[in-house]
């Protein structure tokens, strides 16, 4: 019979930008109640990082099936709330740097002698102890020092990312620890306190290199695992980039010499066995590079498909959403705000078959359900006007008057 996921959990997130954020996003398509604390007067940094009135849509992507209270947590009264709110929620997440949680009253020791259930998680660049864990940091610098980096880009002429590849890694990590904290929960009845920076998560993505290294002693680089997985990208006569990945088979290499009409090729000294093209696989790409610009994108897909060549075309963003195969997956899904309007958004990384996920709600303005979320603590509603006088919190209709002065 189906079911929702996560459906009786709620989780209180106090984190900003996109780890924190994307970790609470994937819990709450499972179906978990997200409640987001958001520092007055601005909220979310992230909120304002495209030039949307509402919410940039960096922050609506990371941020819907969430609920917004604003609450100043360096006020008694704000950190009062929150504790409310902790007391009987499932999961806390934050990405404070570390020693803010403890300064605050949220340390995880202290929060357990409120809630023992509890499943406190902890996000930071570094690690919250050793002789890095107060610097700042942000994706690039996760990617940087992770060793992420020096295997994208070429070090001689370095260029950063166009993704938040570190943030959104650590962010699934800390979903993924969350999720293995809730079932030892089951067996033990107790919360626990899980851990990930934006260091640890990525460098254990990277492992595979990283094991390389301690076995060789070799430094890996960009070029070290395209020529071990016989991966190419290509410009084809039409001015278009192509990806060919040949991995491990044979059949894969032999395919792709039919395709090209160079069968000739898997009799070359330089290029007859796997360990051989890898050694020589500046040749090899030289070789194969002014073939493949001599015929159109297109026609060297068909070609490499009908060889069973493991090929596609380097799509950007416009091509990806067109994709027959994207529609056919119901990738794109469509929410609408009452006043940011309709939205689209890619989906979860994920689908249950016989569980039921959640159906997205948008993302909130900032401090839309602050009256709803204090009133279910009790508070009445000359209460909340005081808490507003005193700026302890704010409501979606405040925050709108803020907005437009901006």
């Amino acid at each position: 019979m189906p079911f929702n996921i996560l459906t009786k959990l709620t989780v209180v997130e106090c984190a900003t930008f996109v780890t924190g954020p994307y970790a609470t996003a994937l819990l709450g398509q499972l179906g978990a109640r997200v409640i987001k604390i958001e520092a007055p007067p601005q909220g979310d940094a992230y909120r304002y990082f495209g030039s949307d009135p509402y919410f940039s849509f960096n922050f609506a992507h990371l941020n819907r099936n969430k609920e917004s209270i604003v609450l100043d947590l360096k006020s008694a009264a704000g950190r009062d709330i929150c504790l409310e709110f902790l007391k009987h929620a499932d999961v806390f997440v934050e990405n404070f740097r570390p020693g803010v949680a403890d300064r605050l009253g949220f340390g995880y020791e202290s929060l357990k002698k409120w809630n023992r259930r509890l499943i406190g998680c902890s996000i930071s660049a570094f690690g919250s102890t050793g002789p890095g864990a107060e610097k700042p940091g942000f994706d690039t610098l996760g990617q940087a020092a992770s060793g992420l980096l020096s295997l994208l880009t070429d070090p001689q002429a370095p260029k950063v990312m166009g993704s938040a590849l570190s943030d959104y890694i650590t962010g699934l990590s800390a979903g993924y620890g969350i999720l293995g904290a809730l079932l030892a929960r089951e067996q033990t009845g107790e919360g626990c306190r899980v851990e990930t920076s934006l260091l640890q998560a990525t460098l254990s993505l990277i492992g595979e290199s990283a094991a390389g290294y301690m076995r060789t002693g070799t430094v890996p680089n960009r070029a070290a695992r395209v020529k071990d997985a016989h991966a190419f990208a290509f410009i084809t006569q039409d001015k278009l980039p192509l990806a060919i990945h040949c991995s491990v088979p044979e059949k894969f290499w032999l395919g792709l010499l039919r395709a090209v009409d160079c069968t000739h090729l898997a009799e070359d000294p330089r290029f007859k066995t796997r360990d051989a093209r890898r050694k020589n696989f500046e040749a090899l790409e030289a070789t194969l590079s002014p073939i493949m610009a001599s015929r159109s994108r297109d026609e060297w897909v068909r070609r490499m498909e009908t060889e069973d060549v493991p090929v596609s075309p380097i799509y950007n963003m416009a091509e990806v959403l067109a994709q027959p195969q994207v529609r056919h997956l119901d990738l794109i899904e469509t929410v609408t705000h009452p006043q940011a309007g309709e939205m689209k958004f890619v989906t979860g990384p994920v689908k249950y078959e016989g569980v039921t996920t959640k159906r997205s709600a948008a993302p909130p303005l900032l401090g839309e359900h602050s009256v709803k979320l204090l009133r279910e603590l009790g508070h009445g509603q000359p209460a909340i006007e005081q808490l507003v006088a005193e700026g302890v919190t704010m409501t979606a209709k405040t925050e709108a008057g803020q907005r437009h002065a901006r």
